[in-house]
């Protein structure tokens, strides 16, 4: 019987579909990176989230191993391309929460434009503020969506009935957009954005993807949505530019200064950039919980699940 270990918190439908197929399954998540070193030949699978990195030196330490599966879908804690290497592949489930991550996406563009967040800090303080909190409409306006695979896809699917014009620009392909988003290069992107989107995987290329020079390229002031990674966006440039009045406003699921491994953010790195954004009336915070709901945690789950039966029957 082949044996599966997940070593992080997830929807139980995970185990329960793989002891459905017949797999062994346990379940241990107190493990840190020596522990589960120690542990990993006894398994055909592993399913982890981002506290524990899967490096060359784990990788070159475990024969057994045939698959890595990620349950949701940034897999920059995993060295994908060694693995493979190895034999081992490596399978994660961005279908499972890209709903999640598309409405989020939509509620801080909402919350940007109609100053959701500041009118609703204030009348609780007792202050009925109207006309400061004119808001803007979606309607009319150009919305750039850096990277377009499932996230990217579901955001602008969210954007189509607010009758705006959706831009898509990803690197890596072509013919991909439905008919209601426009394929453009960097260069469109950066004459027409009033919005732009950040849908992108962290990897060396699009590590502070979003610093001093790419902002300055816009020929408009811009709002700026990342619900991608954090450091996709360099947080003291993005400051700068909104500081002179280049970012209009920021709206930000995911922070720089984010420590993955321990789920929060690491209190003695803030910089003050960041301590800037604490205090910004027109800047949308929020702890990582765009793809966060009820519905994708069954559904990340769910899919994995599928996807590593798939795998392990094949070997």
């Amino acid at each position: 019987m082949k044996q599966i270990l997940i070593t992080d918190n997830t929807h139980p439908v995970l185990c329960e579909k793989l002891q459905h197929a017949g797999f062994g399954c346990d379940v241990k998540t107190n493990l840190d990176y020596e522990g589960l070193l120690a542990v990993a030949d006894n398994y055909d699978a592993l399913v982890v989230r981002s506290k524990i990195e899967i490096d060359k030196n784990f990788l070159d330490k475990v024969h057994r191993l045939r698959c890595i599966g990620r349950v949701g879908a940034g897999m920059e804690t995993i060295d994908v391309d060694y693995a493979s290497k190895k034999g081992i592949v490596c399978l994660n489930s961005p279908e499972g929460n890209r709903d999640a991550v598309g409405e989020h996406a939509m509620g801080l563009l909402l919350a940007l434009f109609n100053k959701i967040v500041l009118a609703n800090t204030e009348i609780r303080r007792g202050e009925w503020n109207r006309e400061s909190n004119r808001g803007l409409e979606i309607k009319g306006k150009t919305i750039g969506i850096v990277g377009f695979g499932n996230m990217g896809g579901a955001f602008a699917k969210r954007l189509q009935g607010f009758e705006c014009t959706i831009l898509g620009y990803d690197k890596y392909k072509t013919s991909y957009a439905p008919s209601y988003v426009e394929e453009v290069g960097l260069e469109e992107l950066f004459k027409r954005a009033d919005v732009v989107s950040f849908h992108v995987p962290l990897t060396s290329e699009t590590h502070y993807m979003a610093d001093a020079d790419f902002f300055d390229k816009f020929e408009k002031p811009i709002y700026v949505i990342n619900t991608a990674r954090g450091a996709v966006v360099k947080t003291s440039d993005l400051v700068a530019a909104m500081q002179i009045g280049k970012v209009l406003g920021a709206a930000l699921d995911v922070i720089e200064y984010e420590n993955m491994s321990k789920d929060g953010l690491d209190l003695d790195s803030l910089s003050e950039d960041f301590r800037y954004l604490l205090s910004a009336d027109n800047a949308v915070l929020t702890p990582h919980i765009g793809g966060w709901t009820v519905e994708s945690k069954y559904k990340l789950a769910a899919v994995l699940a599928d996807k590593i039966i798939e795998q392990l029957n094949k070997s």
